[in-house]
């Protein structure tokens, strides 16, 4: 899995859960606490309007008090009544009255109420407000919710009411207000609290948001820094790797050269000396033969003995010493194969132009090297790495390509160094051959000295033939 799959897996996503959590948390919780303030506010707000009912009504019991004494005198009924007609407060505060039976005495906003008994009429929805307060008022007098139409609107509207007993005269005293201007106050609270539960949300949004964020950003930085140290080890160990292969390359091209051509050279030598030993002793032979003088028939069996010793001696060693030139022919092939001696005493560019020389010589395809540019010292793993793409890169072209026609273009620059093999021949896959574990090898070990010394390698191939072309900056270069 990769590292930034496992980032976002194991950091990211429980992250998001718990900023999620936490903000669904908080929102129940703000829904909460809005709805208990919202409560309380309303309970607040009606126990002062209760408390400031029963201090209104109070107000009109005093007012009313001394006539309710003198409750013998028919008249002070009718005075009673117009003191509570004319007492008012507020908007739509004023005070009503009426019989125990329902006839209303007494309504200041509603006259065409006034002697009509209304102990049947409904609420919108079927209840008798009357006789709801009518009971309240026998139970000792108390607070009363009904519906009642508002004189300021003509609409009806929840009011509350309180209302007691003038016990003299059998009256219920009351007064009321309506609740739409609480629910009007509930609502802007509501609305408030919306707006701050909204941007509560926002803000927690916001956070989690900016958190996801700089945490994806932390994490790519992390993802890229891993990235590139792990690029850079592994430029570094296939850069060893590659320097390890050179070195035994080169230890083995020294023993070869050091040890087993030594070898075979003295073996050379020693076996040509013996072979013109031999022919020298049989020339010695054949003149003491003729000085001797003998017979035409000894003389041509001396002559017959002459020639067989030199087939059964000098013969085998002739063959011996072809042999031996062509083993040591092949193990100084080996040896320049393992590390060409050009590459270390002439450079790069000859070494590469003896490599196209010998590639020439061994197909029918027609190699045109050159360089470009004012040739410099580049580092051994340099010229090596250019050195062995080159080498491949002509293998390849020798065993599979069918061309008829290559370019192996070497350029130096200012600061950097590019090296191009270009073949006119049928192309190949070059996915298929990337993906494929079993081949591509060379092309991936190529690829592998470029990444090892930071240049840049592509590969370029299709039905007019392939281009490999490699860069490699001198300027930064150890």
């Amino acid at each position: 899995m990769q590292l930034r799959i496992k980032i976002f897996l194991l950091s990211i996503v429980p992250m998001t859960i718990a900023l999620g959590s936490v903000i669904l948390t908080v929102h129940n919780q703000t829904v909460k606490l809005v709805k208990k303030e919202r409560d309380l506010v309303e309970s607040t707000y009606l126990a002062s309007r209760e408390a400031e009912l029963r201090a209104h009504v109070t107000l009109a019991q005093s007012s009313i008090a001394p006539l309710v004494k003198d409750a013998i005198n028919p008249l002070r009924k009718a005075e009673a009544m117009a003191i509570l007609d004319r007492l008012e407060y507020g908007k739509d505060g004023y005070f009503f009255v009426y019989d125990m039976q329902g006839t209303n005495l007494v309504h200041p906003r509603q006259p065409a109420l006034v002697g009509k008994n209304l102990w049947d009429m409904k609420d919108p929805f079927g209840d008798s407000p009357i006789q709801k307060l009518l009971q309240a008022t026998r139970d000792g007098g108390g607070v009363v919710r009904y519906y009642w139409q508002k004189p300021s609107s003509q609409q009806v509207a929840f009011k509350l009411g309180y209302v007691e007993p003038v016990q003299n005269w059998g009256w219920m005293l009351g007064t009321g207000l309506y609740l739409d201007d609480i629910e009007q106050a509930l609502q802007k609270i509501d609305i408030q609290a919306q707006a701050n539960i909204r941007e509560t949300e926002v803000r927690m949004y916001a956070i989690a948001i900016v958190s996801i964020i700089l945490m994806g950003m932390a994490g790519l930085a992390l993802n890229i820094s891993d990235n590139k140290e792990s690029s850079a080890k592994l430029r570094y160990l296939a850069q060893r790797v590659v320097n390890s292969q050179e070195e035994e390359r080169s230890r083995v091209a020294r023993e070869l050269h050091d040890g087993i051509v030594q070898v075979l050279v003295s073996s050379k030598f020693f076996i040509e000396t013996a072979q013109l030993q031999l022919e020298n002793r049989l020339a010695v032979a054949n003149q003491e033969t003729e000085k001797t003088g003998g017979t035409e028939t000894a003389r041509a069996e001396l002559a017959t003995k002459a020639v067989t010793a030199e087939l059964q001696i000098i013969a085998p060693l002739k063959r011996g010493l072809e042999r031996l030139s062509v083993a040591l022919m092949e193990v100084r092939r080996i040896s320049h194969g393992l590390r060409p001696a050009l590459l270390d005493d002439f450079g790069l560019g000859p070494a590469i132009e003896v490599l196209v020389s010998e590639v020439q010589e061994q197909c029918s395809i027609n190699i045109v090297f050159s360089t470009h540019g004012r040739p410099c010292a580049i580092p051994t793993s340099q010229s090596t790495s250019l050195f062995r793409i080159s080498q491949e890169a002509l293998t390849n072209a020798k065993l599979h390509s069918g061309a008829a026609n290559m370019r192996v273009k070497l350029v130096y620059h200012r600061h950097q160094i590019s090296l191009s093999i270009k073949d006119d021949g049928k192309g190949f896959d070059l996915q298929k051959i990337q993906t494929n574990t079993r081949s591509g090898i060379g092309l991936r070990n190529m690829r592998e000295r470029m990444e090892g010394l930071g240049g840049t390698l592509k590969i370029y191939s299709d039905d007019d033939g392939t281009e490999v072309q490699a860069w490699l900056d001198t300027a930064t270069a150890n």
